[in-house]
């Protein structure tokens, strides 16, 4: 984020009950505890493929890092969990995602992975472009107007 500072971008991005609002992907967000509080926890809905991929996750809300952790408590993957980095770079603000996930389904992980990722990654960079007026990315991300996009495929 162009001209942002690293707090503020963190505060606008872990406001994910606009995340509906902002991602096509997103179904419905369900926020159940936030900032100020140093812990979080919300549940999700994202249109995956010809259904919804569902998950609660616990955040852990470090301020003075600027990170966000989370982990999944309940939902659809065996596992999922990451965090966000904030870190401030002259007057602007480069944030990191990483999550790591399984479903459980050996067999599958050859489809049903790329398809999330790209989901999840897609999902991460709507909020972040539909958050801040000047935003770059890097790598080969290549997001479709919201308009066009085709939720969850």
């Amino acid at each position: 984020m162009l001209h942002q500072r690293a707090e503020v971008v963190l505060a606008q991005l872990v406001r994910f009950d606009r995340y509906p609002h902002l991602a096509p992907h997103v179904r419905a967000t369900e926020v159940h505890q936030s900032l100020p509080s140093t812990t979080g926890s919300s549940s999700w809905e994202l249109h995956f493929r010809s259904g919804l991929l569902r998950w609660t996750e616990a955040e852990t809300f470090d301020l003075d890092t600027l990170t966000v952790a989370f982990t999944q408590d309940d939902g659809d993957f065996d596992t999922f969990e990451g965090a966000w980095t904030f870190v401030q770079d002259g007057a602007d603000t480069t944030v990191r995602f990483a999550a790591d996930f399984d479903f459980g389904i050996p067999s599958m992980e050859g489809i049903l992975d790329p398809i999330a990722e790209r989901v999840i990654r897609e999902t991460v960079a709507w909020a972040i472009d539909g958050s801040f007026p000047e935003v770059t990315f890097a790598g080969d991300l290549q997001l479709q107007p919201v308009a066009a996009a085709t939720p969850g495929q």
